[in-house]
């Protein structure tokens, strides 16, 4: 069997993927650590700033048969959002210079193959490309003992250090979503990793 091909998409060509891409986000993110109660109305216009932007890049992983099964988000840090360009501020960073990396969703049965190193492999190209020299992306902070966490479940620290990437405990930012079973949005901490030289 053919294994998963990654594809990076920019402008016009991330349209037609709207759709599945923003189902197969909200699938991904019901899960711990996020337990996002998704809209897909909501997560179809966030994936078009993508698409209207110069500058940012979408990686697709498709099945064999050419379904979505994962996808991966890549821009400058300076059209990020006030959120993380106010938790950034103490960083040292140049936005222009800077690649933001905001998600990266991957089906369960999918993880394992490489597919992880992969998105960041590209992600990490496409900040070249537009002239970026370093990279960061923020990761939501959890307390361990939570009793939702589920039973083995392994944190992506040590997949992250080996992308040469490093936790910065003094940088954090909030942004705001509706937990499964919530009736409104709420705050939601998410801690940086940095990575000074790509």
């Amino acid at each position: 069997m053919q294994p998963p091909r990654l594809e990076t998409l920019t402008g016009a060509a991330i349209a037609p993927l709207l759709p599945a891409l923003a189902r197969l986000r909200i699938a991904v993110f019901r899960d711990w650590p996020y337990l996002y109660d998704g809209d897909v109305g909501q997560e179809e216009a966030h994936l078009a700033s993508f698409a209207a932007s110069p500058h940012a890049a979408l990686i697709v992983a498709r099945d064999p048969g050419g379904t979505p099964i994962g996808c991966a988000t890549a821009m400058p840090l300076a059209e990020a959002g006030a959120a993380v360009l106010n938790g950034l501020a103490g960083s040292g960073l140049d936005p222009g210079r800077t690649g933001y990396f905001g998600e990266s969703v991957l089906l369960p049965e999918h993880r394992g193959q490489g597919i992880g190193v992969g998105f960041f492999t590209e992600r990490e190209a496409h900040a070249r490309s537009i002239g970026c020299t370093a990279a960061t992306f923020c990761a939501v902070v959890r307390n361990p003992n939570d009793p939702r966490r589920p039973p083995g479940y392994a944190p992506l620290d040590t997949f992250w250090r080996r992308r040469g990437y490093t936790p910065r405990p003094d940088l954090s930012c909030v942004f705001r979503w509706r937990e499964i079973g919530d009736d409104r949005d709420t705050p939601h901490a998410l801690g940086f990793w940095l990575k000074q030289t790509l």
